[in-house]
């Protein structure tokens, strides 16, 4: 019976634990308002300031880590290997503030590749064309020169 309750205490520990993080971030005290597979939505009445403070109390160890500060939202952003992606804390909403954590999505992921993939090859046609134009120019004045040396 004992080892009953002992078991029982550990899975509520295990629940109540899993629900205060997301993606194994830490989540501010809020209202849930929309939870999927790849993000959450929390309200919070808590300012965007205190938030702010939150998560750099959290992520200040970790690296890989930047904070962007734009007009609507402040913008974590993971650059490392982590399971999430970004956490958007909106500014200007009045008595709540509204927290984002989004997950690192495989479409994104692609299209980064897809896309670093494709500029590599601009970059390489851009060099090609200035080699062979450089070339052109080039052979043209020592073609000049070598016809007025045999002269």
């Amino acid at each position: 019976m004992r080892l009953f309750m002992i078991l029982c205490c550990f899975c509520l520990m295990f629940s109540l634990a899993q629900a205060e993080d997301f993606l194994g971030l830490p989540l501010p005290q809020g209202k849930v308002v929309e939870k999927t597979d790849t993000y959450i939505k929390i309200e919070t009445l808590n300012t965007h300031d205190e938030i702010l403070k939150f998560y750099k109390g959290v992520l200040e160890k970790e690296k890989d880590i930047k904070f962007r500060n734009w007009k609507e939202m402040t913008y974590i952003e993971d650059d490392g290997a982590r399971p999430w992606h970004s956490i958007n804390i909106y500014k200007d909403q009045g008595s709540h503030t509204t927290v984002q954590i989004n997950k690192d999505k495989w479409s994104w992921i692609i299209g980064t590749l897809v896309l670093r993939y494709i500029a590599v090859f601009v970059v390489l046609m851009v060099l090609m064309l200035a080699l062979s134009l450089s070339g052109q120019i080039t052979g043209r004045l020592f073609e000049e020169g070598s016809k007025s040396g045999e002269k």
